[in-house]
This record gives structure tokens, C-alpha cells and sequence, in this order.
């Protein structure tokens, strides 16, 4: 069966600034970055942004991104933005999070952004280049875009599968005390977390083991704490129906 062309039935889209002359849909497709970790220092939840130079929103912070060309995959993309904007070449883990379609998202031209969470560990060792900060992830400021709710997407993805996977092997060290461990629970969740009812419930899960290494107290004195490490540094869900909640009100 033969149809009419689009514009016949809706008269307005030749008139479309994001359609061109044919009524043929036209934007821009980018990749869009919710790079996370748990700061070395501040132990809390960090994200990874640059500040803007040129219009719109110059001056204001902003997630690392960049169109997707037509010769490559959108995870080819994320790579080549993250390592040409921000000097960063390496996630511990990194999916797809959400597509933004909204039209008046960029002020400058139709774009849709297709955004992924990426997570960095504690101890790596990420220089970021002039202008290049790790913003707190909870209160990163007013951003350009759409960005802050990005970032507030990415938290609340990142906490919902703490629970029922193990997630936290990407912004762990390689070996830790259960201490160092539940740091980095009580950074990514926004809660406190009881580290004996931590340690036992991953290792119910088998998701951490004792490495049969002990990390010396030092000044402090006490006993040598127990290392451990992840079973496994790839992403698996271990209790799909567990939630770890906070502490009681």
C-alpha cells in the first residue's frame, strides 16, 4: 500500500528545524559519561567533570561527551571521548544507562545523548588534566545541560544494584579490610553500613574471600585485620531479591 508523505499528513514538519527539506528526522547523537568513584581521601562519592569553555554554559561543569560518528559503535564512542576529554582510558566496569531525548536539551541543536555510568577504583591512580575535577556526586552543582540529573541517574543506579549484585568490585581495591570495604557502602549507598553484617552477607554470597593476608595496624596497635578480595572482578548479579538497607529510624 502505498502512503503519503509524512508531510501531508502533518504540514508542519517541512517547517521543523530539526527535520530538513525531504521531512527526514536530523540530530545530533552523542555519548554522554556518569563516570563515578569513591574518593581516595574525601571517602565520598565522586564524579568526573570538566568545566565548560564556550557557549552555551561556559564556565559551568559538565559530564564528558561527544557525537557518536557514523563509523563507530556508541561503546567505541565512550572510549574515544573519555580518553581524548578527559585523559581517562580505563573504567572497572561501564553500561548503558538511559537515553536523554529531550528537544530543548542542548539549546544549540537537537541532541540526543545516550548516557552510561562507568565506575573507576578508589586506588587507581587518575590524574585528571587542567580543568578536569572529581565533583561530590550527591551535590555536584548546578551543571550544564541536563547533566545534574544525569548524575543523580547514574547515583541511583549505581546504589539500587549495590544490593542485589557485585557491583562494588569496580570502585573497590584490588585487596581490602572490611573496613576499607564498607568505606566505600557507605560512600556509594549514602547510608552507614554495620561492617560484621557487611563482611558476613558478601561472604554468604561468595562474593569476597580472604586473600590469607593480614594488613599490620600499625601505630594504632590492635591485631592484624584479615585481607580480602572479590571472587570475581566482572559484573554479576549474586541475590537479585537483597536489599541493603540503612539503619533503623
Amino acid at each position: 500500500m502505498n502512503r503519503k508523505p509524512a508531510s501531508l499528513y502533518h504540514p508542519h514538519v517541512l517547517s521543523s528545524p530539526y527535520r530538513d527539506d525531504a521531512g527526514v528526522a536530523k540530530y545530533r547523537h552523542e555519548v554522554l559519561a556518569v563516570v563515578l568513584r569513591v574518593g581516595a581521601d574525601s571517602r565520598r562519592l565522586e564524579v568526573l567533570a570538566w568545566r565548560r569553555e564556550h557557549e552555551p554554559f561556559t564556565g559551568r561543569w559538565a559530564l564528558p561527551s561527544g557525537p557518536v560518528e557514523v563509523d563507530e559503535s556508541l561503546d567505541r564512542a565512550l572510549e574515544r571521548h573519555l580518553a581524548e576529554r578527559v585523559d581517562l582510558t580505563a573504567l572497572s566496569h561501564s553500561e548503558q544507562l538511559e537515553t536523554f531525548s529531550d528537544p530543548g536539551r542542548d539549546p544549540f541543536e537537537r541532541t540526543i545523548a545516550t548516557a552510561y555510568l562507568g565506575l573507576v577504583p578508589c586506588d587507581a591512580a587518575v590524574r585528571p588534566p587542567r580543568g578536569v575535577v572529581w565533583l561530590d556526586a550527591q551535590e555536584p552543582g548546578e551543571m550544564a545541560f541536563d547533566h545534574q540529573r544525569v548524575v543523580a541517574r547514574g547515583v541511583a543506579r549505581l546504589r539500587a544494584k549495590m544490593s542485589y549484585t557485585n557491583i562494588a568490585f569496580a570502585l573497590a581495591p584490588s585487596e581490602f579490610v572490611l573496613s576499607e570495604l564498607r568505606e566505600v557502602y557507605v560512600a556509594a549507598l549514602g547510608h552507614d553500613v554495620d561492617v560484621t553484617n557487611l563482611g558476613r552477607v558478601l561472604a554468604r554470597r561468595r562474593q569476597i574471600v580472604e586473600t590469607g593476608g593480614r594488613r599490620s595496624a600499625g601505630a594504632q596497635g590492635g591485631r592484624p585485620a584479615r585481607l580480602y578480595r572479590f571472587v570475581d572482578r566482572r559484573y554479576a548479579v549474586t541475590d537479585p531479591f537483597a536489599v541493603l538497607k540503612g539503619p533503623a529510624a
